[in-house]
């Protein structure tokens, strides 16, 4: 269990995040859904440890004071791996700072998640070789690679195109079901939410608070033409600032 309550988190004279009060089950798929700039990515980094502020996050009840080795972070940017690195040295030297140096066994660690994620064959490609489906796969390996207990996700899919996104996604939640994580997802994509989400915050901007929670009841797969999404994602819609949210429907 995540218990998360943020009473102010600020940027000199800049409040970003007010009165955030949450819970986030174990094993849960919670989205993060805002427009840009409402604070989502700070809330993911304080989720993490990474950032300080006037109040708590608890997981099972210890507070998160400092980045901890059971709480990993997959980011948006492609260049989240280490360029002069091949894949499997990658997700190995995540393996080697979270577990020691045990060479062989953290090689063979990261060979099997390789293959969780469909890409032994292009383990001793270099990031510059791959498409960026393939890096966010490398980066999802290595995250998952050292076991940990929650996993943080910043529109890890928004650079992706269409047909990209929707198979890393269905990819996601396979990897969900088989691992049964908590995670923590970011996006700005209502589609991608609904999609993924059990739980789904809609956040409010300037400063980023919790304007609407929504627990996600319709059966998976969930696809657009199925009975109930439309009018959830309209509910969603409505709940955003339409004057900066210009997402429309496919």
């Amino acid at each position: 269990m995540i218990d998360i309550e943020i009473r102010k988190k600020a940027f000199e004279d800049l409040v970003v995040l007010e009165n955030i009060d949450l819970g986030i089950t174990e094993g849960e798929f919670f989205i993060i859904l805002g427009p840009s700039g409402c604070g989502k990515s700070t809330l993911l980094r304080s989720i993490g440890g990474f950032e300080k502020f006037d109040g708590y996050v608890k997981i099972d009840e210890l507070e998160i004071t400092q980045p901890r080795k059971d709480i990993v972070m997959v980011f948006q940017d492609f260049n989240q791996l280490f360029p002069w690195k091949t894949v499997l040295n990658n997700v190995t030297f995540a393996l080697n700072k979270i577990n020691g140096h045990n060479h062989a066994e953290n090689k063979e660690r990261a060979f099997q998640f390789l293959e969780v994620v469909g890409l032994t064959e292009f383990k001793e490609y270099y990031p510059h070789q791959l498409s960026g489906g393939m890096k966010q796969r490398v980066a999802i390996a290595r995250a998952l690679a050292v076991q940990p207990k929650v996993l943080l996700m910043d529109e890890p899919f928004a650079s992706l195109d269409a047909q990209t996104r929707t198979i890393l996604q269905s990819e996601l939640l396979n990897l969900w079901h088989e691992f049964k994580i908590t995670i923590v997802f970011v996006t700005h994509n209502i589609q991608e939410a609904i999609i993924l989400g059990d739980s789904i915050l809609v956040m409010s901007s300037s400063p980023g608070r919790v304007k609407q929670l929504y627990k996600n009841e319709l059966d998976r797969p969930r696809r657009p033409d199925k009975q109930g999404f439309t009018e959830l994602w309209h509910q969603l819609y409505e709940d955003l600032d339409q004057k900066r949210f210009t997402e429309v429907v496919k």
